[in-house]
């Protein structure tokens, strides 16, 4: 008769720990990809225009509040997955102990 695997017991305290990881993750992938796409996109207005571009313009007028937005999005979907899974393992664990 093979072993069934036990599930382990659920721990709240996990779900800020995970959520603050993946909120910082996702943060600096926002911040990298809209810094990306504001350096080729004002690269491509300043060629057209034929003026020198000022990179300092995509840090703060893009890059930063594309990471914010970005942040503060991330953090609240995995807010609600986290709290979802710890929810659901909780219930199996329960299930698992009655039977």
């Amino acid at each position: 008769m093979p072993a069934t695997p036990s599930l382990r017991t659920p721990h709240w305290y996990g779900i800020p720990v995970r959520v603050l990881l993946l909120t910082f993750v996702g943060t600096l992938m926002s911040f990298a990809f809209s810094l990306l796409f504001a350096i080729v996109g004002l690269l491509l207005v300043w060629k057209l225009q034929g003026i020198h571009p000022n990179m300092a313009i995509a840090y703060r007028r893009f890059a930063l509040p594309g990471a914010c937005c970005g942040g503060f999005m991330t953090f609240v979907v995995t807010l609600i997955s986290e709290v979802g899974h710890y929810r659901r393992s909780r219930t199996l664990s329960a299930i698992e102990k009655m039977s």
